[in-house]
């Protein structure tokens, strides 16, 4: 086989098999913190404004 073939099988399979420089790991690491830390500020936020949720919830139901 000729230099141009084994750089074309080296090519096909670097596209087949998944990246292992370790970057998809650190994609997945800064998506879980971004979820993290959007459930902390749904979390504070609702301690805020859950009593007011509550209430609008009770006149609704109480109405119905």
């Amino acid at each position: 086989m000729t230099i141009a073939v084994y750089t074309y099988l080296a090519n096909l399979i670097g596209r087949i098999l998944p990246d292992r420089d370790g970057e998809d790991g650190q994609g997945l690491v800064e998506y879980g913190l971004i979820l993290v830390l959007i459930a902390i500020v749904a979390v504070v936020a609702l301690m805020f404004i859950g009593g007011q949720v509550s209430k609008a919830l009770s006149n609704v139901g109480n109405s119905v």
